[in-house]
């Protein structure tokens, strides 16, 4: 009787535990996934980034993702300007500027009468210092992003967080819903937030900031980790067309980060160790909010912002360039390893992929026999409003100039009764005498010009008809906006600031696998979708890669 009793039990418990098992899984049913997502983008990373310093590389890093991941190798932005905050919002949202309303870092709004910023928020306050650094929100981002979808398909019992130097890095991928985002403070070298997403920093961030470790990355000068003969990929040291840090007459090895008064430990982003600080918060952030520690799937957007800052200084062919290259391979290494040991190898869906790209240097171009130059969008908009005025009689008809668009006065063009039409041909015969100047696009006729694929996709999909500005002017290949008598920039549609990385690593990647087809940045929120079992982005215009979600 005794022994048919604890059979009897024996089995209630395997039942019991069958039901409990079968309720723990109900909200994810059948599903695997991954325990954590790990998103890195590094701004301003060419493509060839991936393999110009290939050799150099450690084995745990850039060599790691390449040899044992999933490569894009034809990864491709769909819209044009190529800039900073576009980008970041497009890789986590799937869609375009057209779409998601991010159309610039900044952009001139008619209505209000001033410039915009892309993550500014009046309606919040910074947490975690004093200044203004941290009023900043979501709100003007129109589609969600791949984080809020994750959210909502768990009934917001994942965990979504975004850290980077930058704002606009951390906020616009970390998406509306996401649990916290931080970004850097150079007035006080602190990580901070916003009233958007809680009162008070946790302890465990005041305790990172407590550190100081800004203050010690930056007390000591920035030399070559390696000896600087052995930097063969690079101009040599000492180059015109390259930018000083303040207080040096010569742009040469070793450089002393040295602050202003006003931020005094901003100077920090623009070296490698600013990269080397963001992941030393992000595996803070991985314990403080135990990401990948049970059965919902977490999310972690990185954004590592100094090589973007070292870039526009001092070009992608400087030392300098390289040598945050060959730091940030080290860093990432210890990162994925750090991934390895707490959350479980192949246990978390990891990518890296970039904002946007660069262009060489005008300097160097011009050094090496190579087209190119600066393009005066200040001096330019001076004779364009001269030109107009004595056209028109109407002063002041241009408002702004901003991510390669002209802002008309639309509203003094109307009152002084001039045809609209008949300015806007005008203005496009002024810019094409204009010898940078490749051709000028009257967005409201987009449609219109036989333009060239994939100008007219790119130019269609950045164009946001309550965002954009009035003519769309496309430089000649290796031309750049703004002063730039030193370092670079971007913005064209051109393949040094539209091919950008693409790579994969970890849970059911194929490994070691390549494509070569083109695949675009707004692929990437669709196939995490995918791979998740999960509905994508409101907004998205991307479709997944097969190749990766079905290998």
């Amino acid at each position: 009787m005794k022994n048919n009793l604890r059979n009897l039990s024996a089995v209630l418990a395997i039942f019991l535990a069958a039901i409990s098992q079968t309720q723990a899984q109900s909200l994810d049913g059948p599903l695997k996934r991954p325990k954590l997502v790990v998103g890195i983008v590094v701004d301003q990373m060419r493509w060839d980034f991936l393999y110009r310093y290939i050799d150099r590389y450690t084995t745990g890093g850039l060599r790691r993702l390449v040899e044992t991941g999933y490569s894009c190798e034809n990864n491709m932005i769909p819209y044009t300007p190529t800039i900073t905050a576009c980008g970041h919002t497009c890789v986590y949202t799937g869609s375009v500027p057209a779409v998601h309303g991010i159309v610039g870092n900044s952009w001139y709004d008619k209505t209000l009468g001033r410039s915009v910023y892309c993550t500014e928020d009046p309606t919040v306050k910074t947490v975690g210092s004093n200044s203004t650094d941290g009023v900043m929100s979501p709100a003007n981002m129109l589609s969600n992003t791949i984080g809020d979808e994750l959210k909502m398909a768990t009934n917001f019992k994942s965990r979504v967080i975004g850290i980077a130097l930058k704002d606009r890095g951390s906020i616009l991928p970390a998406g509306h819903s996401a649990d916290a985002a931080y970004w850097y403070d150079g007035t006080v070298g602190k990580m901070i937030s916003s009233t958007y997403y809680m009162k008070e920093l946790p302890n465990w961030v005041d305790s990172f900031n407590n550190l100081q470790l800004p203050q010690k990355y930056i007390s000591k000068p920035w030399s070559t980790l390696y000896p600087i003969d052995t930097y063969t990929m690079s101009t040599s040291d000492d180059k015109p067309y390259e930018g000083r840090f303040a207080g040096e007459t010569q742009s040469v090895f070793p450089h002393k980060l040295v602050g202003n008064a006003k931020n005094p430990f901003d100077i920090l982003a623009s070296s490698p160790f600013g990269n080397t600080y963001t992941l030393d918060f992000a595996k803070k952030v991985i314990a403080g909010y135990r990401l990948g520690k049970d059965k919902y799937t977490d999310m972690l957007c990185v954004s590592l912002s100094s090589t973007d800052y070292v870039g526009h200084q001092f070009g992608p062919n400087s030392i300098e360039a390289e040598d945050c290259y060959l730091r940030l391979d080290k860093d990432l290494g210890a990162f994925f390893t750090y991934l390895d040991q707490t959350v479980g190898k192949d246990q978390y869906l990891l990518f890296l992929t970039a904002d946007h790209g660069a262009l060489n240097v005008p300097g160097f171009l011009k050094e090496n026999k190579i087209p190119g130059g600066p393009f005066e969008t200040a001096m330019l908009s001076r004779q364009l409003d001269t030109a107009l005025q004595a056209k028109f009689g109407i002063p002041k008809m241009i408002l702004s100039i901003d991510n390669y668009q002209i802002y008309l006065n639309t509203k003094a063009i109307e009152q002084a009764g001039k045809p609209m039409s008949e300015v806007k041909d005008f203005l496009l015969t002024q810019l094409l005498l204009n010898p940078s100047v490749s051709t000028v696009i009257d967005l409201a006729k987009i449609g219109t010009p036989e333009l060239l694929q994939p100008l007219q996709m790119m130019v269609t999909n950045g164009y946001n008809v309550k965002r954009s500005g009035d003519v769309q002017i496309v430089l000649k290949p290796a031309y750049l906006t703004g002063y730039l008598k030193t370092g670079t920039g971007h913005g064209s549609y051109y393949p040094y600031d539209a091919h950008i990385p693409l790579v994969w690593m970890g849970w059911k990647v194929p490994k070691g696998k390549k494509t070569n087809r083109v695949t675009y940045m707004t692929d990437i929120a669709p196939s995490i979708a995918a791979m998740l079992k999960i509905q994508m982005p409101n907004g998205t215009t991307g479709t997944p890669i097969n190749e990766l979600v079905n290998p």
